[in-house]
């Protein structure tokens, strides 16, 4: 079992009761809402279908950071004075990019925000304009719930108990296939589906695609292939539904076998990935999208950013601090692999969080559960090199409830504007229910 796999299981002692229900649960499958997504609720808005394939689009790399990641370790506005005031954050600010004699300053993304130095790796996507970073964002809905907070993010509509389908599964329903041919167009590195992708056509969890195989005895497992291939394969026509999802799952099995995942997959561009499990779900997520086998989405999940204790992003020798350096050399090398030295791959890679942490840090020298946060873009089409923010202040009098950062940008704009220029995707009334974009673009996107 992967580095990553039991993060997402193992109870964290820095984390909250709720954080540790919610890791344990989201190990499990999520097989019932999947089938019942694939009802297609009537009250869903009219779907209209694009008139070609649409070769040109992205393939999408989703990132989900459960726990509620604080976005102020992340990305820090030295530039608001509040950030330095003696009781805001004592034991956790990060220091201004001027102070040479501070090994640990943050890095200037610009004349208002740093980036953490544990996210060094990241420096080269946002000097070559490939990663934008959004603060202030997140969802509209003030709950506090990990429960309630990732399922409102993952769904694409706060409050609304009738959606169950995910907002990159209904990206996936109202678009025709990349290739298709293709057995595959998405998967999620979980035991069950993602929440995010439920609802997705030909879209399966797989914790490995390297030992992805039909379950039992291994020295069965080209008798029982050939069984399936020859007993739910059509007569006289094409396949019922339930004969072409397991064709579909054979199929699958055969085309990842043929992929060179893990040591034979070999990085372009002198790109290393981490040893540790997202850095090897990474990698493989690279030889998936280099091998064009018409796979449009992959999701991925982090967990452990629960830090209600002893946070000190700061310090090298902290847990919060590898982890967050376990992420940005991941992406570093993602970045360098797939999208740097004239590689046309297209690709975007987003990551979100269900909420930011308190504004102010706690008895304990952690975060509590907050509101703003950051969303972030990689790839080639994404117009980056910039902190997108409408910046609310951090003094108390502006602070949401006296206490957190409030969300200026709805993510859902952001989002929106990533799926119609970048996955060409017109149905934004279906992928966001009830949700009408801003007029005014934020101009995420090059394209």
């Amino acid at each position: 079992m992967s580095d990553e796999i039991n993060n997402q299981i193992a109870p964290d002692s820095h984390a909250c009761a709720e954080y540790n229900q919610l890791s344990r649960r989201n190990f499990l499958a999520t097989g019932g809402a999947a089938a019942a997504a694939l009802s297609f609720p009537a009250w869903l808005p009219r779907v209209v279908l694009a008139q070609n394939q649409a070769s040109d689009r992205d393939i999408v790399v989703s990132i989900f950071l459960t726990g509620g990641c604080d976005g102020l370790a992340f990305v820090i506005p030295f530039g608001d004075p509040e950030y330095y005031a003696a009781t805001f954050r004592p034991n956790l600010s990060i220091g201004r990019p001027d102070q040479t004699s501070d090994p640990n300053r943050a890095l200037a993304l610009d004349n208002f925000f740093g980036l953490s130095p544990a996210l060094a790796a990241l420096m080269p996507a946002y000097q070559a304009r490939d990663l934008l970073i959004a603060h202030a964002t997140g969802s509209v809905n003030n709950n506090r719930s990990h429960f309630e907070a990732q399922k409102y993010m993952e769904v694409g509509k706060p409050a609304d108990p009738r959606v169950i389908d995910g907002w990159l599964g209904r990206h996936l329903r109202t678009i025709p296939p990349l290739r298709p041919d293709a057995p595959l167009r998405a998967m999620g590195y979980m035991g069950g589906l993602p929440q995010t992708l439920v609802g997705g056509l030909k879209t399966l969890p797989i914790p490995n695609p390297s030992q992805f195989t039909i379950g039992g005895n291994g020295g069965t497992t080209v008798e029982r292939g050939a069984w399936l291939a020859r007993d739910y394969a059509p007569v006289g026509g094409d396949p019922m539904a339930w004969q072409a999802h397991a064709l579909d799952a054979t199929a699958t099995i055969g085309l990842l076998q043929g992929i060179a995942f893990n040591a034979n997959y070999r990085p372009q561009n002198g790109a290393t990935y981490p040893t540790s499990g997202f850095g090897q779900q990474m990698r493989n997520t690279a030889a998936l999208i280099r091998s064009e086998v018409g796979v449009e989405a992959v999701h991925l999940t982090y967990g452990g950013w629960d830090t209600h204790v002893e946070q000190q992003s700061r310090l090298p020798g902290s847990g919060m601090y590898a982890r967050m350096k376990d992420v940005a050399d991941t992406l570093g090398a993602f970045w360098q692999d797939l999208m740097s030295g004239g590689v046309t791959q297209r690709v975007t890679l987003m990551i979100v969080s269900e909420f930011g942490r308190n504004a102010r840090e706690n008895g304990s020298r952690g975060t509590d559960h907050g509101r703003g946060n950051v969303v972030w873009f990689m790839g080639k089409g994404i117009n980056g090199g910039r902190v997108l923010s409408q910046w609310p202040g951090l003094s108390r009098d502006v602070l949401e409830s006296g206490q957190d950062l409030r969300v200026t940008i709805d993510h859902r704009d952001l989002l929106a504007e990533v799926v119609r220029n970048r996955l060409k995707n017109p149905n934004i009334s279906t992928i966001f229910p009830d949700f009408t974009p801003r007029a005014q673009s934020y101009n995420v996107t090059r394209v």
